[in-house]
């Protein structure tokens, strides 16, 4: 791939500044960039504290595209996520005031402290690329890229995401909290000075887009792609199982297995690529029997089951 070297270059220097702030959470800065070269869409869940915001908002201030942010409160409205067309009395017309979604970066802040209604606002702009308001459709920039932040839904004031909603992210990361040395060196870096405060941005708006159209050539091998809906298809026929992954589903974890290619220097993926991927693409788009939520059973279980029960194409098997 042309200029894959250049990018990878680029790559580190986003991930060398998200390390410099996120201490001991390597796999979620390089699951962050792999949405973020999918195209897709990340949602952070997590109890309050332990990074959520700071990790999306170093992934900003790493990239030279227009970042904004939006606080999800009960109160919140459709339109002041969208935007809203008001009336202008001198030219006796009305304008459109487009909302904070017109961005490239976007930090939805805890995205489920906001009525269902609001966070269905999101639903076009995620997909589509676009957002409609009075009947006119309004297309978004490029890139975008929404990274919302939830806190567990046992919590008091929280409204679960709907599963449609859901299935727009392509992945859906936990923090957890950090070690006992992770902790002693977090605080030793705040001691003197927020680390955050001397990120500078290292990849421009039209590089971001460069690296993304190359990631849509790394090459996907035929079993590679069956290896793919075999662990989908798996979803939809397990018993603990009662709504298995969308096609849309299919579609993310091949994207993101491409990112992952890329980024690890590769211009193909691997079977590995998919296995290390399942469970942060798939988990978060099922939905469990009741039987099984008695029985204690997670959606990371049953993925992590599928995918060790899933035969595994081996290399002389691709075409």
């Amino acid at each position: 791939m042309q200029g894959t070297a250049v990018y990878n270059v680029k790559i580190e220097k986003v991930l060398t500044n998200i390390n410099k702030v996120m201490i001991g959470k390597e796999d979620a800065a390089v699951l962050s960039l792999v949405a973020l070269l999918a195209q897709g869409h990340v949602l952070l869940e997590d109890v309050p504290g332990v990074g959520k915001t700071m990790l999306v908002k170093t992934l900003a201030k790493s990239l030279d595209c227009d970042f904004r942010r939006i606080q999800f409160t009960p109160d919140l409205l459709p339109s002041d996520v969208t935007g809203v067309s008001i009336y202008n009395p001198k030219t006796l017309e009305f304008e459109f005031r487009g909302g904070p979604i017109l961005g490239n970066i976007i930090l939805a802040d805890e995205i489920n402290r906001t009525s269902p209604k609001t966070q269905s606002s999101l639903l076009e702009s995620m997909e589509e690329k676009n957002v409609t308001v009075d009947g006119k459709t309004i297309a978004l920039a490029s890139p975008f890229f929404v990274m919302a932040t939830q806190n567990p839904i046992e919590y008091e004031g929280t409204y679960p995401l709907p599963e449609a909603q859901l299935d727009r992210f392509i992945l859906k990361l936990k923090m957890g909290y950090p070690t006992f040395g992770e902790e002693l060196e977090m605080l030793e870096r705040n001691a003197r000075e927020q680390p955050i405060e001397s990120i500078e941005a290292v990849l421009t708006r039209e590089e971001l887009k460069g690296i993304q159209e190359e990631v849509t050539n790394v090459y996907v091998d035929k079993n590679v792609q069956h290896y793919i809906i075999n662990l989908i298809s798996s979803t939809r026929s397990n018993p603990s199982i009662y709504l298995g992954v969308s096609p849309r589903g299919s579609i993310a974890l091949m994207k993101a297995a491409k990112a992952y290619a890329y980024i690890m220097e590769r211009d193909y993926v691997l079977p590995d690529d998919v296995k290390f991927l399942a469970p942060y693409v798939l988990a978060h788009r099922i939905i469990l029997t009741s039987e099984a939520k008695y029985d204690g059973v997670t959606a990371d279980d049953i993925i992590s089951s599928i995918v060790k029960s899933t035969h595994v194409p081996i290399r002389k098997e691709f075409s």
